[in-house]
């Protein structure tokens, strides 16, 4: 971290004011001491986005640098994720990514873990300062958007306790367009009050699917929707299971077959199956880079933070723009409460499937206070005896 000149743009940013510098940021050398020694980020995912902000935020003086992923390195990703090579294939992401930082930039520390989100403990997200995400599942976002949201407090009057905010900056790329935006749970809008930004998933009719159907992605979803409950009733479908996936492209293939119909690929399969658009390295190259900005300029305040959604299209020309979004008053997730009426009579699992239905949560979690009720994930196995509690 000595070379000199190494961080001689970083200085100019940490060690001048100016018009448009954050509230209460004072130019000091210590603001990078801080960035390099004692801040610490943490990366979710390590894939082609994933890839692109281990690298900025390297090279942009985080010192400390913590990314979490659960899947290995497949030939496919090779054409854009480039942290990896061939000889990587099998291996994970996280921990080659890993050490392919540590040794392209001296002085950066990178943890790597090999694991899904569910499986570390809310205490793990609190080590953190700020939280990036650089996911390709809607399902992941909304599960660290509850993580952050819940190591929120408020005070008596309902205000936020600026002491338990956990900032995340969120980016995401389809193709040739991209978003990066800033939440700060309870002062900007946190994931679950614009889900409405995301368009829903293509659906295929039934009748097509199981009599006429005329493409591959209809061969895959017939083996992903009707033939696996058929054949395989007692087991849930897991994406990310190796042996699922083969099997979804088997059946496929068959089907394809059957209809002569050509063009089921292995790759194609986990596409549809897992909703995937191609990925773009130069739209990954850009949304990193605003999403790297964004953390610097929350652990430093040496710029106004974005307010609070960017997002990039790349298709025709290069057209970006920033929209200000506004709380969603009523959001169970962000929201300092919201009245829920219930029955005296209801055991805490009627409860708990009551406001899963209502507010269209998957699996949430309740707690009382300090005292966690009921902790999907991890602390199932510890709280799952108050579900017949009334």
């Amino acid at each position: 971290m000595d070379v000199p000149g190494r961080w001689k743009d970083l200085d100019f940013l940490l060690n001048r004011s100016g018009n448009i510098t954050g509230p209460d940021f004072e130019p000091d050398p210590a603001v990078r001491e801080f960035l390099h020694d004692s801040c610490r980020v943490l990366c979710v995912g390590a894939g082609g986005l994933g890839c692109e902000l281990l690298k900025d935020l390297a090279l942009t003086g985080f010192g400390n640098i913590d990314v979490i992923d659960m899947d290995t390195i497949d030939v496919s990703n090779l054409n854009r994720q480039f942290l990896f090579r061939l000889k990587d294939v099998g291996k994970p992401k996280a921990e080659v990514a890993a050490e392919r930082i540590r040794s392209r930039v001296a002085g950066v520390q990178v943890t790597p873990h090999f694991c899904r989100i569910e499986e570390k403990p809310i205490e793990f997200y609190e080590e953190f300062h700020v939280i990036i995400l650089g996911l390709d599942s809607l399902e992941a976002r909304r599960y660290m958007n509850q993580v952050a949201c819940s190591l929120l407090a408020y005070d008596t009057d309902g205000k936020p306790d600026l002491s338990t905010i956990k900032p995340l900056v969120d980016g995401g790329t389809e193709g040739f367009k991209g978003h990066a935006r800033v939440i700060i749970p309870g002062f900007t809008p946190c994931f679950e009050c614009t889900l409405w930004l995301f368009p829903p998933q293509v659906k295929f009719p039934l009748c097509t699917l199981a009599e006429t159907p005329r493409s591959p992605a209809h061969c895959i979803e017939y083996a992903h929707v009707i033939q696996w409950g058929r054949d395989r009733p007692d087991e849930e479908f897991d994406a990310d299971i190796e042996e699922h996936m083969k099997w979804m492209y088997e059946h496929a293939l068959a089907r394809a077959q059957e209809f002569g119909i050509q063009g089921v690929t292995y790759q194609l399969t986990q596409g549809v199956v897992k909703n995937i658009i191609p990925a773009i390295p130069s739209t990954n190259a850009i949304v990193a880079a605003a999403c790297t900005l964004e953390a610097l300029k929350m652990v430093t305040m040496c710029s106004t933070q974005m307010q609070n959604y960017m997002m990039y299209i790349g298709t025709d020309g290069i057209y970006t723009h920033t929209a200000a979004y506004e709380q969603d008053p009523l959001c169970s997730i962000c929201s300092p409460g919201i009245l829920f009426q219930v029955q005296s009579s209801m055991t805490l699992q009627q409860v708990i499937e009551a406001i899963a239905k209502e507010r269209s949560l998957d699996k949430p979690s309740v707690s009382y206070g300090a005292e966690n009720l009921y902790m999907h994930g991890p602390l199932e196995e510890l709280t799952k005896h108050n579900l017949s509690k009334v």
